[in-house]
């Protein structure tokens, strides 16, 4: 595919769009990237904060470490740290610039603020308002005292600020609703409501063969994202092999089945997530909004290109590829789900890898046929530790489904949900992850909130 094909400019957007860093778990980091927007619109630090979250924001939210707050966990941790340290306009990346005073801070202000978070029920599967209040009798004297400050802030900016409110939907940074004292300041229709979402690319021009197509793209054009997320997600992998992250997949798998490339691109791959999950300060490049995703398309093909010899080109090339295909299969399923999307990302990585290994498009189609067809039932119940090993699963199912067919073997259509040609397939996916699992993910949800 060369310039002159209308897609060509399409698939380098999308890859812009997607592949950026963040900081920490994307889901409590969208959280903080709120609360810090609604301190912004404030103008004070809020005596009193509420979060109302969507239940798949909640799931993946609860049980992780936020960075930068000292190990703690969950909603209220990403709120506070937004509001105490947050830097909004810096997108995911809104807590990385975090001083230890200020961590000192941030726990400090956890333990003596009232932050309440509920369910949202609007109807969307991504969905964060978050609501900050500057009041004074109504929280009590501690909170009038601590709010003198904040009136008086407001005073000297002019008219006295009491009550802002921000809300993300859809995606990550998709901010699309803005009030401060009741003045609405921005009101946009999520993308789920109002069709595209403002200034993205519509996901719909990807396919296998224009993705295959696009693999010859000219580097020069999306060089700086694919080093950036070499250089971060390699970085993260290593940490995760030489630290005590989480339950340490990585370093359990190289000392029980050996150091055979494919084990080693399974274990670092889990390794990048353990640290990750578990409040590694560094940064993920990510993919269709998840760093666990983003690690997953990227850590086995650096560890394949490695193993190969590849030049920097092929691996670049292959990344794009494995990009691509994740976020292709992302599209029909939605960003949240009880689909695991690290079963999509693997079968990613397994189409990546048959290019480095000199494979050639029906190894790159079969290798993600294959390797749905092995691990699609995988539900996803949060982000947290165990998503390490699922990881580890989901990328030997990727090299699993290539080398299948390397092999001579495949799986065929008819063969439970696999279809006929690899879009048909990744359309059942699609309808399963979108449609089929939505009651299974009401009821993950209410069995980790213990309802």
């Amino acid at each position: 595919m060369d310039r002159t094909d209308e897609r060509y400019g399409a698939y380098v957007s999308i890859l812009e769009e997607e592949l950026i860093a963040a900081m920490g778990c994307t889901e409590p980091i969208a959280i903080a990237l709120a609360a810090a927007r609604a301190r912004e619109l404030l103008g004070a630090e809020p005596v009193r904060v509420q979060v109302a979250a969507s239940g798949s924001i909640i799931k993946n939210a609860k049980s992780v470490v936020v960075p930068h707050t000292g190990g703690l966990k969950g909603i209220e941790a990403a709120a506070a740290a937004g509001i105490v340290a947050g830097e909004a306009a810096r997108g995911l990346e809104v807590i990385a610039d975090v001083s230890p005073a200020d961590v000192e801070k941030v726990v400090a202000y956890l333990e003596g603020t009232p932050i309440a978070v509920e369910r949202a029920d609007l109807g969307l599967d991504f969905d964060i308002v978050v609501q900050v209040f500057a009041g004074d009798g109504a929280e009590g004297a501690a909170a009038a005292a601590e709010g003198a400050v904040a009136r008086s802030a407001a005073a000297d900016a002019g008219a006295p600020v009491r009550r802002a409110l921000v809300r993300i939907a859809d995606f990550h940074t998709n901010i699309v609703r803005e009030e401060r004292d009741g003045e609405v300041l921005r009101d946009a229709a999520p993308a789920s409501e109002g069709g595209e979402a403002e200034g993205m690319t519509d996901r719909g021009v990807l396919s296998m063969a224009g993705i295959w197509d696009f693999a010859t793209v000219d580097l020069d054009d999306v060089r700086g994202l694919l080093e950036r997320q070499v250089a971060c997600n390699a970085a993260v992998a290593d940490e995760g092999l030489a630290g005590d992250w989480g339950a340490n997949i990585g370093s359990v798998m190289l000392g029980a089945y050996g150091d055979d490339v494919k084990v080693r691109a399974c274990a670092c791959a889990a390794a990048a997530s353990d640290a990750r999950m578990s409040g590694c300060e560094l940064p993920v490049v990510i993919n269709s909004g998840s760093g666990n995703q983003g690690i997953t398309v990227s850590v086995p093909l650096i560890v394949y290109a490695r193993e190969l010899g590849s030049s920097d080109e092929q691996l670049y090339r292959a990344l794009v590829l494995s990009n691509l295909v994740a976020i292709h299969q992302k599209t029909g399923i939605g960003r949240l789900s009880a689909f695991c999307g690290a079963v999509c990302a693997g079968a990613a990585a397994g189409a990546g890898i048959a290019y480095l290994d000199g494979g050639g498009y029906k190894e790159a189609c079969h290798a993600v046929v294959n390797a749905l067809s092995i691990v699609a039932g995988m539900v996803c119940d949060g982000a947290k530790p165990s998503c390490a090993g699922k990881i580890a699963f989901s990328v030997n199912a990727g090299i699993l489904g290539y080398v299948m067919y390397r092999d001579g073997q495949q799986f065929y259509g008819g063969d439970g949900i696999v279809k006929k040609g690899v879009e048909n397939t990744i359309d059942s996916i699609a309808r399963l992850g979108r449609d089929g699992m939505r009651a299974t993910n009401d009821e993950i949800i209410r069995i980790m909130l213990g309802s």
